[in-house]
């Protein structure tokens, strides 16, 4: 029976697993595209149950008929359900952005917050949302734990904790504050292209000496590599508006071949 592995082990461990992750991905970054706070707000409430591309693609035509909060508080709702629409749950969707349209609006002066306490009070916004617009356009250090984080860092057995909080708490623990927004990034990186759901590409990963669950996927490199996504499979990136250093290929508009 292996060894139970230290607290101080797992917490060296898993600083060089963000290290090596820093190497592999040195562009990392949100992959919603977004302009200022309220379009990335808006952008991560649309994001929920569906992907960042569908979410990108699906913007320009919301920003462009309701650029403000005042604007896209004042939507008609069947309008604003057909723009939205593509990105599923679209009903729900547009009754939170028409809320916290509303609140930004009447509470914050039409400014979003850049305080914690103050995002999740707004309509549809929780801790995940609110700690992506901190760290992305307030530079205010944040843990993003979605599904793929959370997939990941139970993996790479640094926690066990299903609860999205209880995650957060758990790798706040191990990781300097100043590593939290770019940590998140490159997890959710990592889960996107190497590290998936159902077929981990195991042979494929850079930091599969580091992994205790090396062997879950696909362990042959060749097989492996086939099962690479976005540019570490050659293949376009999420955001049509890729920031300048991202090695891969913007993601086409709606509606392109």
């Amino acid at each position: 029976m292996p060894k139970a592995e230290s607290h101080l082990a797992l917490v060296r461990r898993a600083r060089r697993i963000n290290r090596e992750l820093a190497e592999v991905y040195p562009y990392a970054h949100p992959e919603l595209d977004f302009r200022n706070p309220f379009e990335l707000l808006v952008a991560t409430v649309l994001s929920a149950q569906t992907t960042d591309l569908r979410v990108n693609q699906t913007t320009p035509a919301l920003f462009a008929a309701y650029p403000t909060p005042e604007d896209m508080a004042a939507a008609v709702p069947e309008e604003m359900e057909e723009l939205i629409r593509p990105t599923g749950f679209f009903r729900a969707k547009t009754k939170s952005l028409l809320g916290l349209s509303a609140a930004l609006r009447d509470d914050f002066s039409g400014e979003v917050p850049g305080r914690l306490e103050d995002l999740v009070k707004l309509p549809g916004v929780g801790r995940k949302t609110a700690n992506v617009v901190l760290g992305n356009a307030f530079g205010v250090p944040g843990i993003t734990v979605d599904t793929h984080f959370g997939r990941l860092v139970r993996r790479w057995k640094w926690t066990d904790e299903e609860d999205p909080v209880k995650v957060e708490a758990v790798i706040a623990d191990i990781f300097p504050r100043s590593e939290w927004t770019m940590l998140s990034h490159r997890v959710i990186f990592h889960g996107r292209r190497i590290c998936h759901a159902r077929k981990p590409a195991c042979g494929a990963c850079p930091i599969a000496p580091l992994c205790p669950s090396y062997g879950e996927g696909e362990t042959d490199p060749e097989k492996a590599r086939k099962l690479l996504k976005y540019e570490m499979g050659g293949y376009p990136g999420q955001r049509l508006s890729p920031p300048p250093d991202f090695p891969g290929k913007p993601a086409p508009a709606l509606g392109a071949a």
